[in-house]
């Protein structure tokens, strides 16, 4: 397996130190912290049960509310129009297709990308066009994080390793997906993934999760951004559109559980997404609209852990409708979706 190179800048601020010695915590308490799925249903319960008691978790919260409308059966991602691409934060911006996003983090030795849209015209006129609008060279990018196997996510990053020598980061899992599934829109096999992988460049260390479930392989991060004089800690659920399976299912809800409890030790108080499920699309506008009012991303603590609360409640409601046969894919047959 293909090690992870380490880099590492000059000396971190105060708060950087705080987030490696928060991020070894997680990797220390979380190995193997798939292994046992939550218990799944309390006898007796049906899916509106816990599709119920997500809307009461979300209450009239925006964001949860747009994470219900995402979860519950029969949803489709939404095709807005493209935004300007927009710094959300002093390091890290958001460039998007509209549909689907992909995150750069910029830090003092180079570009981390969080995923790379869907074929390479978007990573030429979406990611790259994208970071020279904000004043970032392109040619810094050094990493490409793909948060999962589809191509959506991966499908620009081989044309950022031909003109700028990126490196592509992908769970073994997903690197074994795309060979199978999408081998002639995919980078070369690359860097591998483990979980509680911590990539640090120009001092800031992202910690990516395995968190399965969405496909095989699906990684989610935490990493810390900064506006001005604050600094947050930020999280990217990797895969949200919920599997087909049984058993899928049950694996998605285990990464939820695991996951969250990682964000609870890390303290994490931003929360992000890849794609337009959860108000996201909505707090850029905010964010232009209001460039010196408090930063709609910025969920604060528990307001994050119940983000999680609430997909873990839709995700049990999926699991009842499957195990009742009210969702397709109820028989265990059917694929994994094809994306988001």
């Amino acid at each position: 397996m293909t090690r992870l190179p380490r880099h590492d800048g000059g000396a971190g601020h105060p708060s950087r130190r705080r987030f490696g010695r928060l991020a070894a915590l997680g990797l220390a308490v979380g190995a193997g912290s798939l292994a046992q799925a939550p218990p799944v249903t309390a006898a007796g319960a049906d899916a509106r049960t816990h599709y119920d008691r997500a809307r009461r978790l979300a209450g009239n919260d925006p964001v949860l509310l747009a994470l219900v409308r995402a979860l519950t059966p029969g949803a489709t991602v939404p095709h807005p129009p493209a935004p300007e691409p927009v710094r959300i934060f002093d390091d890290l911006a958001v460039l998007s297709t509209g549909w689907v996003s992909a995150l750069a983090l910029l830090t003092e030795d180079g570009i981390v990308l969080i995923d790379a849209l869907t074929s390479p015209q978007e990573a030429e006129n979406v990611l790259v066009a994208g970071l020279r609008r904000l004043g970032a060279d392109p040619g810094r990018i050094r990493y490409v994080v793909v948060t999962h196997g589809h191509q959506d996510h991966f499908g620009g990053a081989r044309y950022l390793v031909e003109r700028f020598g990126a490196r592509v980061l992908m769970a073994p899992a997903d690197w074994d997906l795309v060979a199978r599934t999408r081998p002639e829109h995919a980078p070369g096999r690359d860097l591998d993934i483990r979980d509680g992988q911590l990539l640090t460049l120009g001092g800031t260390t992202v910690q990516l999760h395995h968190t399965p479930g969405h496909t095989p392989g699906t990684v989610s991060a935490v990493f810390p951004v900064r506006a001005g004089r604050e600094r947050h800690t930020a999280m990217l659920w990797g895969g949200m559109n919920p599997p087909a399976t049984t058993t899928e299912l049950r694996t998605h809800l285990a990464s939820i559980a695991s996951f969250r409890a990682a964000m609870r030790r890390m303290e994490v108080e931003v929360e992000l997404s890849n794609h337009p499920n959860d108000h996201g699309l909505e707090r850029i506008q905010q964010l232009r609209d209001r460039p010196r009012g408090a930063n709609p991303f910025v969920l604060g603590r528990p307001r994050a852990q119940r983000f999680m609360a609430v997909m873990d409640a839709m995700i049990r409601g999926r699991l009842a409708d499957t195990r009742g046969g009210g969702v397709p894919g109820g028989s265990g047959l059917a694929a994994t979706p094809p994306c988001c």
